[in-house]
Formats: C-alpha cells, structure tokens, sequence
C-alpha cells in the first residue's frame, strides 16, 4: 500500500511542528534539525559531530523532549563498562535467581554524549542493540522496544582523550551531520536568552512514542520509482569506482539512502521521491560510510567533497512517476 496524499500532508504537517518546536532550541539550524527527524522516523540512528560547545547536546535533548516516550543520557567516558550501558543480571538471594537490571538503554531516546570519549570495548556494547533493538546479557535477549533511536556525540578526533569510531559501528548510524558555528544574527538571539540554564534543551511534547511509530510505519510506504532505484545505484558503485576511495559505500547504504529518502519527500508533503531527495541525503547518508585513500586524505580530499564529486558526475533520472 502507498503512501496517500492525505497522509502525506499529515505527515509533513507533523513533521513542520516537530522542527518549529526543535528550533526554539538550536536558533537557525533548520536544516540539521530537519536530518535529525528524518532519522528518528526513517528508524534510524544519528551521529553529530562537531566541535565543542555548539549545541550538539542540546539537540539530541530537545528530540527527546519532543517525543513524550522514555529517555535516557549516558555520558562517556574512558572509565565506562559495556554492562553500564546494557544492563547487568544480579543474583538475588531470597529467590536464587538471576534477575536482570536494565540499563539506561532502554528507552525510546537514547543519547550517547561524548561517545568517542569511552573505550573501543565499551563502544562496541551500542552494536547489536543498534541494529538488532534487542540487548543480550548471559545468553538471554531483551528487546528494547519502538521507538529507538540512539544520538550519539562526538568532538572531532583531533580532541584529546578521544577514540576513534570503528567502520562497523559508523555504519549502524542512518545519518551522520555536524552542527557547525551560528551566525551573527543567531548568535545575538542565543545572546539575548543567556538567562535561561546552558544546554537546558527541554521542549514540550509534540507526538507520542506511538505516534513516532505510526508515522516512521507510513514513511516507508511512500513511492519510489525504478528510476530513483537505478539512480541510487550508480552513485553507491560510483563511490567504489572512485580513485580517492579505499572502500566505498555498501548495499546497506544504499538502503539507508531509499529509506531516508521516503521520510525526506514525506517530510515535503509528498507520496513519492524525487532525485532531489536522494540529492539531500547523499552526503549525511553515505560521507562517513566512505574510507578514503590514505594519499587523498594526505592531499586534503574529504569524504563529503567525494559525494559532492559524484552528485556532479552521476546524471539524476528526469521523468519520475509519482504513482
């Protein structure tokens, strides 16, 4: 069944709110704010990077406020253990059993401050529950429940005490953006509400957990033509064609393209995609999925420069049918 057109104006219309309501947050990035939703109903999982102290924090609070289910923060650090993120079985005496202990994530938010501040072991705990939803402790599974969206933050790796994130666990993340510095103008707004407490980020609710799923279950039946289909194609091979790669972007990713693509156009009042959508997404979607050639590193290239190249080099399809 297809997304109709009526839901689609719904959906944007929810998805207008949801960015309105983020804004009051983090001034004058609308567009970050708006690749971020796209994640949290494309069920998937966002990475901001960035330096300190430009909101990266305050965002992924102000999604959680927004979305009246269940969150949790978890600060890391180089001292912390898989078992403070999955949770921990502990014997209880009176009963001689084993009885779990959650940890903190399991709940619908879930953000990773500082992820790349904890140990690589401790890192790699995030892996299955990202992409699985479910957390294994002593050989039994237990599903974390919908939604689940982890936002994780990083500084740059150049920042002291930090690790870098494996290739593996990059690709569980759906989205990867930064933030970047505001301008003047916002920078004065932000200025203006100095009274209010730093990285407070607490919006009032807009939507349900359960509305979170109904919506992100109507995204994914929105239309995609076959033209879109071949278009996403050859960007993913031109990205392992291309000389400045080691490794280019897999079937996964481009999956990831298709389903962040449905949420975008959705997001736009539309029941169809468009290759201006696939266009929007290429970069937060692909860039860091990309390990590049260590002598295009040397020479400056980026990953994002490369999906830039390629967006230019790759013909988009002209006629696509809204069905």
């Amino acid at each position: 069944m297809t997304m109709t057109t009526e839901q689609a104006a719904r959906f944007a219309d929810v998805f207008d709110k949801l960015t309105a309501n983020i804004e009051q947050t983090l001034h004058g990035k609308s567009h970050v704010v708006r690749l971020a939703l796209t994640a949290l109903f494309s069920e998937g999982h966002l990475l901001l990077e960035d330096a300190p102290g430009t909101g990266k924090t305050s965002l992924a609070r102000a999604i959680a406020s927004s979305v009246r289910g269940t969150s949790s923060r978890i600060q890391f650090t180089p001292d912390l253990l898989p078992g403070d993120i999955t949770g921990v079985s502990v014997y209880d005496q009176p009963s001689g059993a084993f009885s779990f202990h959650p940890g903190p994530v399991f709940a619908n938010i879930v953000l990773a401050d500082e992820i790349n501040r904890a140990s690589p072991k401790t890192q790699a705990a995030l892996l299955e529950v990202m992409e699985e939803g479910t957390v294994t402790v002593d050989g039994d599974s237990h599903p974390v429940g919908r939604p689940f969206m982890v936002i994780a933050t990083q500084n740059p790796i150049e920042q002291a005490g930090t690790y870098r994130l494996p290739e593996a666990q990059l690709d569980r993340f759906l989205l990867k953006t930064s933030i970047g510095y505001p301008d003047h103008a916002t920078t004065l707004r932000i200025l203006e509400g100095a009274t209010e407490r730093a990285h407070s980020g607490s919006r009032p609710p807009i939507i349900t957990a359960d509305g979170v799923t109904l919506l992100a279950a109507e995204a994914r039946t929105v239309h995609v033509d076959a033209a879109i289909n071949d278009y996403v194609s050859r960007l993913v091979q031109a990205t392992r064609d291309a000389e400045e790669t080691r490794l280019g972007a897999s079937v996964r990713a481009a999956l990831a393209l298709i389903r962040t693509a449905k949420t975008f156009a959705a997001s736009d009042g539309r029941h169809y995609v468009v290759p201006d959508d696939v266009k929007a997404l290429a970069g937060p979607v692909l860039a860091h999925r990309l390990v590049l050639d260590p002598e295009a590193e040397f020479d400056g290239v980026s990953a994002l420069g490369v999906i830039s190249q390629i967006l230019l080099d790759v013909p988009p399809p002209g006629d696509v049918s809204a069905a």
